[in-house]
Order: C-alpha cells, then sequence, then structure tokens
C-alpha cells in the first residue's frame, strides 16, 4: 500500500487497501482490488467529472471510487457489487465515512448483468470485474437504458483487458474518446485509463 493510498483512506476514514487473496473462486468473477488512489488522480487531471454525473462502478469492492469521487465532485456515484461481504464493507465504510457529499453515494448488493441501469446514470467505471460476456451484456444494459433515455454516456476502463478494448473497438457504438498512461506505462501496458463515448 502507498503512502498517497494510505492517506487517502485515513482522511475519508474508510478502508478499501485490501487486496482480495488467496484462491477466488469464480471464473466469470474476478478477484478485488482496487483501483489506486494516484491512478485515479492522474485520471482526473485529464478528464472531468460534475456534480451532476451519475458514475455506476461495476465491481466496487469496497468503495473506493464511490467515496473518492463523491469527495472530490459531489458527483453520484453508485457502487454495484455482487460479493456479500465487500457489500458489507461498503456499508461500514459510509457508516465510518469522515469526507464531503455523503448523500450523493449508495450501493447495490446485485449482478452486474442484471442491475438495471437508471436513466440518470451516464458514466460507468470497469476495473476488469467480469469476463468478457458480462461485459458483453452489460454494455448492452447500458444502451438499452439510453434508447429509453436519450443521453451521452462514457464508458471508462482502468487497466483495460483486450477483449475489453476489441469488444469495443470492434462491435459497439463507442469510440475512443481519451487515454490516459500512467507511469508504469512503458514496463506495462495496461496502465493506463482508456475513455470510450458513445457515438451518436
Amino acid at each position: 500500500m502507498t503512502k498517497v493510498q494510505s492517506n487517502y483512506d485515513q482522511q475519508f476514514n474508510i478502508k478499501t487497501s485490501d487486496i482480495q487473496m488467496g484462491i477466488h473462486r469464480s471464473y466469470t468473477y474476478h478477484r478485488y482490488e482496487p483501483t489506486p488512489y494516484a491512478a485515479l488522480d492522474r485520471l482526473m487531471e485529464s478528464y472531468e467529472i460534475q456534480p451532476h454525473d451519475h458514475v455506476v462502478d461495476y465491481g466496487c469492492g469496497k468503495g473506493r471510487l464511490n467515496f473518492y469521487l463523491a469527495n472530490r465532485f459531489g458527483a453520484r456515484v453508485t457502487g454495484i457489487e455482487m460479493n456479500e461481504t465487500f457489500y458489507g464493507d461498503c456499508l461500514l465504510n459510509m457508516k465510518s465515512y469522515q469526507g464531503k457529499n455523503l448523500h450523493t453515494i449508495e450501493f447495490a448488493q446485485t449482478f452486474a448483468e442484471a442491475y438495471e441501469v437508471p436513466r440518470t446514470a451516464n458514466r460507468f467505471y470497469f476495473f476488469n470485474p467480469f469476463t468478457i460476456d458480462i461485459f458483453r451484456t452489460v454494455v448492452n444494459n447500458i444502451l438499452l437504458s439510453v434508447e429509453q433515455s436519450y443521453r451521452a454516456v462514457e464508458i471508462i476502463l482502468y487497466y483495460p483487458a483486450p477483449d475489453y478494448v476489441f469488444f469495443l473497438e470492434n462491435h459497439s457504438m463507442f469510440r475512443l474518446k481519451l487515454e490516459v498512461t500512467l507511469d508504469e506505462y512503458e514496463r506495462n501496458l495496461n496502465e493506463r485509463f482508456l475513455v470510450y463515448e458513445l457515438a451518436f
């Protein structure tokens, strides 16, 4: 855990830094690992979140992105988490949270593909939470929601899986808007964010 990660968790009085250890028994949903705070800081140097935005974080784990975005931008952030233990950690973090805009933070315990995308949601965040089959279903759910309520939407990928990228660039209605590389990018090409926007 880096000093930056520790300081944000301490500042917000939450616990999000532990990585899931041991054997992970799901083939479709991947293990929990939070996006580094330093990476989020780098992204937000180039990417803007507004208070009126509604961000959905698929596979939110212990809620790090929720608390970070709510505190920094006042945006509404919904964390989707299927794991009962992590969902419980999210609720505990809500009780202890000492940052700003607690009222804009919410969590739902459900499978990503079963989550009904609200008409207010316009930003969707993924840190490789599940297989490409589930990702396709979730993207289709997003597009269905846009059909019901026309709006501009964007998908944010951290450490983007090649099959996610291939799908978005070849079989979807999204196009690349922004790429933000991180300090480790020269050693690891996955150390980056990709932002895709819906191409109308």
